[in-house]
């Protein structure tokens, strides 16, 4: 076949395919355009999961009838000039193709009104085909109107998903759009979903986290910190839920470079580098973060979908997210997630729903599962070790009850402590506590001037896969600054020959095992930081209190005061919570005191 210049229809529909890949897609696109006119108000409705109708209404600036009949040609746009720099991008669209591809391939229609304008002008594309411009009425600014998406390219419409699919993801983008420009209000509606309004909120970190928790939720609010920081140009701000506040999958992450929603990897890694302190492999943090930046250092101008970028200087963009992550997590360290006392409440209710008798019908429950409410009670105030065990806490307690952890009372099921503070009570699981514990003083130490090792009288043999004592092996240096000294002995052993001494007495065969596991999962590109932070916490675990020890009080009362000092001390190494607050209002409304 020979080569030929396609029509300008052919163009367009490929362009189509780019810009336009489905609903949401043409959603982001006119809100965008809205947003670069200046609206501060806009409605979105659909139909179909926007299959049948899109409506974008807003009070932005609008167009005068020059432009709009200009609009709807393709690369045609107000927001770049032949002499414009591509690389300083200082508007969400630039590209000039959004309305032509969508008119390629839908019913659009565009009513518009500029105040230089005695009344409003209407145009239509349909299958690219353009009208006459003609009079119509409209108060201010621009809707736009695409129906049938897809009608002219029919093939499209057999890869959009089901409708109830096509909505959420329309709703998904519009969400992302007002969690950028909380100044600006927005209202979502469709015959999918009743309409849903998020107002303008203030200008500054409050207005932020307000839009935040209105499209987020209340928990995020709740749960999250305000991140802040810049340099160089660069500013880092937004909010972080704490590490105690997770989700199973990265979806909760919502990134913004200039106002911009983008789905950047750079961006995604520097998160979980924040994070790999705090949380396990399977949880992912809760963020909306808003990177601002000088538009010459970011290119936009990536992908037609616009949602990728790059930027300059990556490693500077990422080391100030990382390090204004872990400042503010630092920050907030006493904090755990306020979803821990609901969960809690919410597991105790079913005890008192199944059995109204008090205290004899309250089923025991043990083993795996969670003690009833009436149990804990019960035990926590009645099963003291002994007389002076007793007048040593009551001593104690008027001073410690205003502490933020409270005064030790009990300990339940040599596990889990159980303190009373002013206004409630705080269980606490020993073990993941103290692995906290350990695990910040091993990185204290390390930092300051190595961890100090203690010999092994006789070397412990620890037998292993050849490929797991290659791994050891070739990290020998970096256990050693952890105070873990091995050796290779023969193929498929290594030789303890020490030990860190902050961990005591160890199981360094098991030890050993544990990190040859991890090693075996580590990608080669993984930072050092991030390898030496498992092995840490690895050993911080063997090295913790483990559940089945008893306490003594003032043992209780020296882990909650060292768990008040210590960074990131709600949650372990893997990210569990250490502890759980119930305020008494809640407890006396399990007892139907409220």
């Amino acid at each position: 076949m020979p080569v030929r210049q396609l029509s300008e229809g052919l163009v367009n529909r490929i362009a189509a395919g780019e810009v336009v890949e489905r609903p949401a897609s043409a959603v982001k696109e006119l809100v965008e355009n809205a947003l670069d006119a200046g609206a501060r108000r806009i409605e979105v409705a659909t139909d179909g999961g926007g299959r049948r109708l899109i409506r974008v209404t807003d009070d932005g600036s609008g167009m005068p009838r020059a432009d709009l009949e200009l609009a709807v040609e393709r690369h045609a746009t107000s927001k770049l000039s032949d002499d414009s720099d591509l690389m300083a991008i200082g508007t969400l669209g630039f590209r000039g193709e959004a309305l032509p591809s969508i008119g390629s391939v839908a019913k659009l229609s565009i009513v518009t009104r500029h105040e230089s304008e005695a009344h409003a002008w209407a145009l239509s594309v349909e299958g690219g085909a353009k009208s006459e411009t003609m009079p119509a009425a409209l108060t201010r600014g621009t809707r736009v109107e695409v129906r049938d998406l897809f009608y002219a390219t029919p093939a499209r419409l057999k890869f959009l998903k089901t409708e109830r699919s096509e909505a959420e993801a329309v709703r998904e983008v519009v969400r992302r759009l007002a969690m950028s420009r909380p100044d600006v209000a927005f209202t979502l509606a469709g015959e999918e979903r009743s309409p849903v309004t998020w107002a303008a909120a203030l200008p500054g970190a409050p207005g932020r986290l307000a839009r935040l928790g209105d499209v987020l939720g209340a928990d995020f609010s709740a749960n999250a910190v305000e991140v802040r920081a810049g340099r160089e140009g660069l500013l880092i701000e937004g909010f972080a839920g704490l590490p105690t506040y997770t989700r199973a999958n990265a979806l909760g992450q919502y990134l913004f470079v200039n106002d911009r929603p983008v789905r950047d990897k750079l961006l995604v890694g520097a998160v979980r580098g924040a994070y790999a302190d705090y949380l396990p492999r399977d949880r992912h943090p809760v963020v909306a973060l808003f990177v601002t930046v000088d538009p010459r250092e970011v290119d936009v101008n990536v992908h037609p979908a616009k949602t990728e970028v790059r930027f300059r200087e990556p490693g500077l963009i990422r080391s100030l997210i990382v390090g204004s992550l872990r400042e503010a997590l630092a920050r907030e360290a006493g904090r755990v997630s306020t979803t821990g006392g609901d969960a809690t409440i919410a597991a105790f209710r079913p005890a008192f729903a199944q059995r109204r008798e008090w205290p004899s019908a309250m089923p025991a429950m043990r083993g795996n599962t969670a003690l009833g409410f009436a149990e804990v009670v019960q035990e926590a105030f009645a099963v003291a070790p002994s007389a002076d065990a007793r007048a040593a806490v009551a001593e104690a307690a008027p001073e410690l009850l205003d502490r933020p952890l409270g005064a030790a009372r009990a300990q339940v099921h040599e596990t889990y402590i159980v303190s009373q503070t002013r206004d409630g009570l705080v269980i606490v699981d020993q073990h993941a506590a103290h692995e906290r514990l350990v695990y910040e003083r091993l990185k204290a130490a390390i930092d300051a001037q190595g961890v100090a090792r203690q010999i092994l009288l006789i070397p412990e043999i620890v037998e292993l896969d050849e490929s797991d004592v290659e791994r050891l092996a070739a990290r020998v240096d970096d256990l050693a600054r952890f105070g873990l000294v091995l050796e290779s002995f023969g193929p498929g052993a290594v030789a303890v020959r020490e030990t860190p001494s902050l961990l005591g007495e160890i199981d360094a065969a098991a030890l050993v095992r544990d990190l040859a596991e991890h090693m075996a999962e580590w990608d080669d590109g993984l930072p050092l930081e991030r390898r030496l932070l498992h092995v840490s916490a690895t050993m911080a675990c063997y090295g913790s209190v483990r559940a089945g020890r008893r306490l003594k009080p003032d043992e209780m009362n020296a882990l909650l005061r060292d768990m008040e000092s210590t960074p990131n001390s709600g949650q372990c190494n893997h990210g569990r919570p250490t502890y759980v607050e119930l305020k008494l209002s809640d407890i006396e409304r399990l007892f139907g005191r409220r």
